[in-house]
């Protein structure tokens, strides 16, 4: 919700200005472990008995006058520790079963505010926001990430360990939360309620672990309540501050039931099949076991509402990763991840879709995560029907996780999946990783050396169905330094997991350098650096190697960015390599070549950004160029268009071919609770244009209705009619959540 802010929020406005002076600290003090003291406060104040929040985002309420603010952010950049430029506040109350954040943002210039964005989940980087993370468990391993921006938008996501180092939100995750944002004459502000049933959390920590982030665009200047240092991120809650006082926290029965109905029609006028019409329903019901530990299964799950794969052009020798968009599988998903990068022992999409990407029905699903004493722990058992040629299947997968020390870990993992027919072989993976990791090394760098073990059954025999290694990780400002090593055995395969080849001994150290200029008045830093592969088979015969250096990158204080990149790479073929129909490349054959790359971004912010690419250089036996272009036009806030594209022309002595992937965006948002998205693309490797239109209308957090249309044409080369309608769907989804 955007409104004008009226004499009430005037009014409320100079009260919270002038409690500014009753918080040099940036909160309230109180009596916590030695360990901690040293962190920032913020106290949570309870509501009276008589007292309520009513959320419009005005903060006129008594309760906002009496909470002490958490104020002093420090800027991470581009002056890193100087005040930041525009004053925050946040002030936090509660009762007995909601959190409340107050937030206020003073801006200098607030016609300069830029919102652009209204959709829910999508991205805010282009936009002013404001972020916070929450620790609920104080473990400094995990929590939930929240983002808004002045235009209402809404984002969420769990936080966890990244196998690249450092942490990550995943922000699939949906959790029901409201959030009310109004612009005003000194900046803009918001009212958030997180009820507690949203939450996994301690109910016995004498603290929660919160950090507070905010970004203005214009200046492209971040800051940050409590460590601001740039080895530290919003999300390593190590660096978090604390807030105090949540007692007697009410989850209610901790029961959610979430039922849902559907409708579609398919049609395939290519292949003269009369329209099937379907209508279906299921629910999903959760189960706070305790407000630790979260129990969730699902009947006859449902997925109608889920966006397209973006396409992908693939001139490698192996198959690529496309991420998880199923709700079933992301809430809760940092309980089953594992921080060994390279290695993917369990991977949802395993679960439900087949090679090709299309769904099998799940006829149920139990999942069980949260902590029990000091352990995390994730279980699922999902159940998959018959679906054409594929059989139904069964999936088990348990990951339990031990801290220990600050800031490491011992995790432990087992699937298992086996065919729903008599006598199918089951295929089971197990394994372990260990993390030493610490954010205070040499005072505030981090550094982490992880190493791991995992095996599979091999039902055809033979064994070498293992995989093991170790990583030494050093992410930091201004050095970033990494060495991993692995070896993946000729028959690991995680049936649960996702790995792209196997057979091989990989060795990548990297090294890059990002120095940054002192008040230089446009540059904000350079980087320059390496990152390098060697692959041997197993009988450690070099198989790849490549060099990838980045000659040359620039990042300018606008957010523009300009990158130039050298990859000198060999490559010996284990096996006939079809790049192009009836164009092979063949076993044995040896290839030494060169390519190199230059790339120009524009900042997101602006009404118009493009970001340019061009690749050239050699190419196994011959040549290849490159030229990638995307164009984003944010005409005002709520609307949003891109087009782009990818052209490769390969020329080679076996046989020349080019490719081509046209990409298109038209999203239309409402407000921040109704938005209308339209996605058109086409290869010309399946010569198949497709176009999703999705609707959604949030009622309330929680409550959804989707309208989704499917279309897919192709283009047929041997007949004068061009494209032809291949395929469409309708559906329509109704999500409704009660809590008890």
């Amino acid at each position: 919700m955007v409104e004008s802010f009226g004499h009430t929020g005037v009014s409320a406005a100079i009260v919270l200005l002038c409690s500014f002076a009753l918080s040099e600290n940036g909160g309230a003090q109180a009596h916590l472990p030695p360990e901690y003291e040293d962190r920032r406060i913020v106290e949570a104040i309870l509501l009276g008995e008589n007292e309520s929040i009513d959320l419009d985002g005005l903060l006129d309420e008594a309760v906002w006058n009496r909470a002490v603010p958490a104020v002093g952010f420090m800027q991470q950049d581009p002056d890193n520790g100087s005040p930041a430029t525009e004053p925050t506040e946040v002030r936090v109350v509660y009762d007995g079963t909601s959190l409340y954040l107050g937030i206020l943002c003073l801006d200098s210039d607030p016609a300069a505010l830029l919102g652009n964005q209204m959709q829910r989940d999508q991205p805010l980087e282009s936009d002013d926001r404001f972020m916070w993370a929450m620790d609920p468990f104080l473990d400094e391993r995990s929590g939930y990430f929240f983002e808004i921006n002045p235009s209402g938008a809404m984002g969420d996501g769990l936080i966890n360990v990244s196998p690249g180092g450092g942490f990550r939100a995943n922000k699939a995750w949906d959790g029901i939360w409201t959030a009310r944002v109004r612009r005003t004459d000194i900046g803009w502000q918001a009212e958030i309620e997180i009820p507690f049933a949203t939450l996994n959390f301690d109910p016995n920590a004498s603290a929660w672990g919160v950090n507070f982030q905010r970004t203005v665009r214009r200046k492209n200047e971040e800051s940050r309540w409590n460590g601001y240092s740039r080895n530290q991120g919003l999300m390593q809650m190590s660096a978090a501050g604390l807030v105090v006082g949540l007692e007697e926290l009410d989850q209610g029965l901790g029961l959610d039931l979430k039922p849902y109905l559907t409708g579609s029609i398919t049609d395939g006028p290519v292949s003269g099949a009369a329209p099937v019409y379907r209508g279906d329903a299921g629910f999903d019901l959760s189960y706070s076991v305790t407000p630790e530990l979260r129990a969730k299964f699902t009947l006859n799950t449902d997925f109608a509402e889920i966006e397209v794969d973006d396409r992908r052009i693939n001139l490698t020798r192996f198959p690529l990763r496309f991420p998880e968009k199923r709700d079933f599988f992301l809430d809760g998903s940092n309980f089953f991840d594992l921080s060994t990068a390279g290695v993917t022992p369990f991977f949802s999409r395993r679960i439900g879709l087949d090679a090709d990407g299309n769904p099998q029905r799940i006829v149920y699903g139990v999942k069980l995560t949260g902590k029990v004493g000091a352990q995390d722990i994730g279980v699922l058992q999902v159940r998959t029907a018959d679906s054409g040629n594929n059989s139904g299947e069964d999936f088990s997968i348990v990951r339990l996780k031990r801290p220990f020390w600050a800031e490491s870990h011992v995790a432990m993992i087992y699937t298992r999946r086996s065919r729903l027919v008599t006598g199918a072989a089951v295929l089971q993976t197990a394994g372990a990783e260990i993390q030493l990791s610490t954010s205070r090394f040499a005072g505030d760098r981090n550094l982490s050396l992880t190493g791991f073990y995992f095996w599979n059954t091999t039902p055809e025999g033979g064994g070498n169905g293992a995989a093991r290694g170790f990583r030494l990780h050093y992410p930091n400002d201004t050095w970033q330094l990494n060495l991993s090593v692995r070896e993946l055995q000729d028959n690991f395969d995680p049936a649960v997991g996702f790995t792209p080849r196997r057979g091989f001994r990989r060795a990548n150290p990297e090294v890059f350098f990002a120095p940054r200029p002192a008040d230089h008045p446009w540059i904000r830093r350079f980087r320059f650096g390496s990152d390098a592969q060697f692959l041997m088979d197993t009988k450690s015969r070099l198989v790849t190697r490549i060099y990838d250096v980045t000659v040359f990158e620039m990042e300018l204080h606008s957010q523009d960015t300009f990158l130039f990149k050298a990859v000198p790479s060999f490559e010996r073929l284990e096996k006939d390599f079809e790049i192009s129909p009836g164009v092979v490349l063949f076993e044995g054959a040896r290839y030494n070549f060169t390519r190199y790359k230059v790339e120009i971004d524009s900042a997101d912010r602006r009404k118009v950004a493009a970001s340019a690419g061009l690749e050239w250089g050699h190419f196994f036996s011959g040549t290849r160029r490159e030229f990638s272009l995307d164009l984003g036009i944010r005409p005002r806030p709520g609307l949003f268009a891109s087009v782009g594209g990818e052209f490769n022309r390969v020329e080679l002595p076996e046989g020349s071919f080019s490719t081509s992937l046209l990409q298109s965006e038209i999203n239309t948002q409402f407000g921040p609770w109704v938005s209308l998205s339209n996605r058109f693309q086409y290869d010309t490797i399946s010569r198949i244009l497709g176009w999703q239109a999705r609707f959604r209308w949030i009622l309330k957090p929680g409550n959804d209705i989707f309208v989704v249309v499917n279309q897919n044409w192709v283009d047929d080369q041997l007949t004068p009619a061009g494209f032809q309608t291949l395929s469409r769907q309708v559906s329509s989804k109704l999500v409704f959540t009660r809590r008890f």
